[in-house]
């Protein structure tokens, strides 16, 4: 199979460039380990079936023997054996070099007593998730993200992708091995891997079991309340009706703590910026999952059901945006939040780069009427904004699934559609 660039591709690369070691981190089958394993010039797997338990018998009496090999050393699913970070900071320490080691996993450690350092200097985190629509060549790229930063004055280009392509885009999801399949057997691979989720994954984080019925009512409520600031007690009542036993927010809780472990779910912050008025921002997390094919999977859908349910088509093709823009937005040293006020005005997600330059975006799967209201929302909250305490925003665009068109309206609102763009 042809590798596919990656967006990180030339993050890890420039991480060795000035660290000792690498951690990328992200959910099963996103490519962490092919993608590594090009940077890399020896590769050790602690999950190899054939060596797995002398791995870890070495990790435990003689971890040193693991780290010997050209570099830099791919250690693979290191989270098996938590003492080999010790090892690497004292290896990184000692040889005194970067591009020592890239650590790949698709859980955080299930304990982390054997854990003694904190690496801070040594050890330096990639986040990497599954592919864009530019890394699966499905979006042009003619319109960067990093063009609307600086503020072109004209952008055009052609959006290919029909509702029906899309609609099969986001069921399918961004996992590398499904673009090498047909399009009926691309779909199966979110639903094995939300079965794996369910029935091996999650118990591997702090090695309890958990009830896969319960598991399988919160993705699903997780999945009908994608983009909102859905309470803990909120999913509670929506699990509640088909749980004949006591369910307490502290279990899902825990429940929600072990997704985010194995990086099945990535809740978005809330942005604060420096207001004209005194309005109350409301600070509780978005909830997303990492790839919109996993709520998908959650809730037993398929391309069909969206097109005849635009409604839903629209809440996962804002999951499915706020995965690209996370990538792109990594690419150029940014962070995706979300905004959200007591008068209840939003902003689906600001993109607000480490120099300060930010950027207003609404998410609309299409039609004039929805883009006009993204717009109005886009400039309220840019009235909002005191400039004298912060920079204007470097621009204001709605992102769009249907569309013939990318184009700068007369008023410079950016219009884009998500096959258009690229970081």
């Amino acid at each position: 199979m042809k590798y596919k660039n990656r967006i990180v591709d030339k993050l890890l690369v420039d991480k060795l460039n000035y660290k000792g070691a690498v951690v990328i981190e992200g959910p099963k089958w996103c490519g962490k380990t092919t993608t590594a394993s090009i940077y890399s010039k020896s590769i050790i797997k602690m999950d190899n079936p054939a060596n797995r338990n002398s791995y870890l018998e070495l990790a435990e009496f003689s971890p040193q023997k693991l780290l010997q090999g050209d570099t830099p050393r791919l250690i693979d699913e290191w989270q098996l054996a938590p003492k080999l970070w010790d090892e690497i900071r004292y290896e990184v320490d000692k040889r005194s070099e970067v591009g020592q080691f890239i650590l790949t996993g698709s859980a955080v450690p299930v304990s982390s007593k054997d854990i003694t350092h904190s690496g801070t200097g040594r050890f330096t985190y990639l986040k990497m998730r599954t592919m864009s629509l530019y890394e699966s060549e499905e979006s042009n790229g003619e319109v960067s993200l990093k063009s609307l930063f600086e503020n072109s004055n004209q952008i055009f280009s052609k959006n290919l992708l029909s509702l029906e392509r899309l609609a099969y885009i986001i069921c399918r999801g961004g996992w590398p091995f499904s673009l090498t399949l047909n399009d009926n057997y691309a779909l199966k691979q979110a639903i094995d891997y939300y079965d794996s989720v369910i029935h091996n994954d999650i118990n591997r984080v702090d090695l309890s079991n958990k009830d896969s019925e319960r598991v399988k009512r919160l993705m699903k409520s997780y999945a009908r309340n994608q983009g909102s600031q859905v309470s803990i007690a909120t999913l509670r009542k929506d699990m509640i009706s088909n749980d004949s036993s006591e369910l307490s927010e502290n279990t899902i809780i825990s429940y929600l703590n072990a997704l985010k472990k194995i990086f099945v779910i990535e809740d978005m912050s809330c942005w604060n910026p420096n207001l004209r008025s005194k309005t109350a921002i409301r600070t509780s997390d978005t909830r997303y999952f990492i790839d919109p094919s996993i709520a998908i999977a959650s809730l037993g859908l398929g391309p069909n059901d969206l097109i005849n349910d635009l409604h839903t088509f629209g809440l996962m093709f804002e999951t499915l945006c706020i995965r690209d823009l996370r990538i792109y937005a990594q690419a150029l040293d940014g962070e995706v939040y979300h905004y959200r006020d007591k008068s209840n005005l939003e902003c689906d997600a600001v993109i607000h780069l480490r120099n300060g330059k930010y950027g207003l975006i609404e998410i609309k799967l299409g039609g004039e009427t929805l883009i006009e209201e993204g717009i109005k929302a886009l400039k309220k909250l840019e009235s909002k904004i005191d400039d004298n305490k912060m920079n204007k925003p470097s621009f204001l665009a709605v992102i769009i699934g249907v569309g013939e068109f990318a184009y700068r309206r007369k008023d410079g609102v950016y219009i884009v559609p998500i096959g258009c763009l690229k970081d």
